[in-house]
């Protein structure tokens, strides 16, 4: 597969979420979604106990108070949420971009495979770099 077109479909992917999830919350619709667990961040950070059960991918059902409490800030979905048996509250924020599937009941309304690709990261160029002559002042 060519990347190349990956990192184009990128920005298209991540508008068509945010206009998909901005739906669902104007309209109160519950609804879930699966993405990157290791994007993902907990404000307060999880106890060990419940992160451990976690694997690649997480699914967060949008439902009552977790439904109300959900936002588009910037390029994350913000939402507050209740975890294990404790129900250990916590401000969940997920980056767009790292959302795999929007679904509402059970119907895919959303699928981003460029979520499952990573981003290159593009390393700044130094002009001072790009002379071949100055190699011999640079260190590794």
């Amino acid at each position: 597969m060519n990347i190349k077109i990956i990192d184009d479909l990128r920005p298209l992917k991540l508008k068509h979420a945010k206009e998909i999830l901005a739906l669902l919350l104007d309209k109160q619709y519950e609804f879930d979604i699966l993405c990157i667990t290791q994007k993902v961040t907990f404000n307060p950070k999880l106890p060990e106990h419940i992160t451990s059960a976690f694997g690649d991918m997480i699914l967060f059902s949008l439902a009552n108070y977790t439904l109300s409490s959900a936002k588009i800030e910037n390029e994350n979905l913000i939402f507050e949420a209740g975890f294990g048996e404790e129900n250990i509250g916590s401000i969940v924020t997920v980056p767009i971009k790292s959302i795999v599937q929007i679904t509402h009941d059970e119907t895919p309304l959303f699928i981003n495979i460029t979520a499952t690709f990573e981003e290159k990261e593009e390393k700044p160029t130094n002009p001072f770099e790009l002379n071949p002559r100055n190699k011999k002042f640079m260190t590794e």
